[in-house]
């Protein structure tokens, strides 16, 4: 079908957007009203609320997803007794994040390859990375798709591995009829820009167990006493108590971080969560355009495909360029056009990891394949039917454009497909009735 000359926008399509609606908006002004803005009955309600969605008993708010990992991991090291340079297995293919709050533990990240389909932890190949110094598996539900959890549980029960969920990328997705953030000692999740649900800054930290749930929101709070992690702990009217509270309100057992967020993310967060299903649905519809209006261009790339059993969100819209084809020169031309791109979560090509690990990328072949050739373009609820379109327009014109050039390249293939208008001049006259 032809299509019409491209038309640059003047705004871009951007690969995450936000709009507040009413409701947000409300309950932060309820929240700047009370004059509060450290931990409190917005973030206590957000937190109570996002936990019981992912079937969790408890769940820690905090700054950001990645300080989420981080108190995660060290809470784990605490209660379990590891030792500095026991292993933790990661994806080759992850955000930075995931890797860097291993190393931040002093612990030793253990890569292993992902599967091509899905972009997540291959659990086939997950046994000949355990060492006796493995501890934990930390796999990556990406870009709005949960993991292989089955193999990867079954595993960890047998060799008594923790397992800590990076779902950072992805909420409300369920594996099997289970929320992801449901299977691990602790699951983290992110809430910011351009993620599933937004507060600008944000992460949570969900697990059943008491004793992770108490370490971590310490470790969250500089490492305070958990007797006083809040304003409201020693508003108790049992003298005994209080003084009890007031004699270690000011005392700290761990080596903490400030990893805090305040009430005003809270209150859009729960405004959020009140339509998180409208928010997916819109995301999952976008996606669902997307794939077809590029399914015509499968040749040249590879469309998101979801998992059996799974459900997929998409945070972003994934997508893997053929070997030979020129990704930078298709970001040039998408961001040229106002359609932003990410490269797919580049890890063991990075400048720190390179001089860390040194060139062990080439060892993951279908990690290396996403890292020289995936990138990805937004599907977030504020894309209209429109921009969908024009997304796909945009890359429909930057592969014409690539055809023509191939032709012009190769003139024998012209010359075996002559274009109609020369045909029909070519071909013998009749005589004029």
């Amino acid at each position: 079908m032809d299509r019409p000359a491209l038309k640059r926008r003047r705004e871009q399509i951007g690969v995450g957007g936000l709009q507040l609606s009413s409701l947000e908006k409300r309950l932060v002004q309820q929240a700047l009203d009370n004059d509060r803005l450290s931990y409190g009955p917005f973030a206590r309600a957000f937190e109570n609320r996002f936990a019981a969605l992912h079937d969790r008993r408890f769940a820690i708010f905090m700054n950001s997803g990645t300080s989420a990992l981080q108190v995660a991991l060290h809470a784990l090291k605490e209660t379990r007794g590891w030792s500095d340079g026991d292993e933790v297995i990661v994806p080759a293919l992850t955000f930075v994040a995931t890797v860097n709050v291993v190393l931040q533990n002093n612990l030793t990240p253990v890569f292993v390859d992902i599967e091509p389909d899905y972009f997540a932890l291959d659990p086939r190949q997950l046994a000949k990375a355990i060492s006796p110094r493995t501890v934990a598996i930390m796999p990556v539900h990406p870009a709005g798709q949960p993991a292989d959890m089955g193999p990867i549980v079954e595993l960890a029960r047998e060799r008594g591995l923790a397992i800590v969920e990076d779902s950072c990328e992805t909420m409300f997705a369920r594996y099997h009829g289970r929320p992801v953030g449901s299977f691990g000692d602790i699951a983290c999740f992110s809430t910011y820009a351009a993620h599933i649900l937004v507060t600008g800054v944000g992460g949570l930290a969900l697990t059943d167990d008491p004793e992770l749930a108490v370490t971590m929101k310490s470790l969250a709070n500089h490492g305070r006493d958990a007797i006083y992690t809040s304003m409201d702990d020693d508003q108790v009217d049992d003298a005994t108590e209080l003084f009890k509270i007031v004699s270690r309100r000011f005392s700290f057992i761990h080596v903490g971080y400030s990893y805090r967020a305040t009430e005003l993310e809270a209150a859009i967060g729960l405004g959020q969560l009140r339509r998180w299903r409208t928010l997916v649905a819109k995301r999952q519809a976008n996606a669902k355009r997307l794939t077809a209006a590029l399914a015509d261009l499968e040749r040249y790339l590879r469309l998101p495909k979801i998992r059996p059993g799974s459900e997929h969100v998409f945070m972003m819209y994934p997508m893997v360029l053929a070997e030979g084809i020129d990704r930078e020169g298709l970001i040039r031309h998408l961001e040229y056009y106002r359609v932003e791109t990410r490269q797919m979560l580049p890890l063991l090509s990075q400048p720190i990891y390179r001089k860390l690990f040194g060139d062990i990328g080439p060892r993951y072949p279908s990690a290396h394949l996403v890292d020289r050739q995936g990138f990805y373009v937004g599907c977030h609820p504020e894309m209209s039917v429109a921009d969908v379109r024009y997304v796909s327009d945009v890359m429909h014109a930057y592969f014409a454009e690539l055809g023509r050039a191939k032709e012009r390249r190769d003139p024998t293939r012209r010359a075996a497909h002559p274009p109609r208008e020369r045909r029909a001049r070519s071909a013998p006259r009749t005589a004029a009735t």
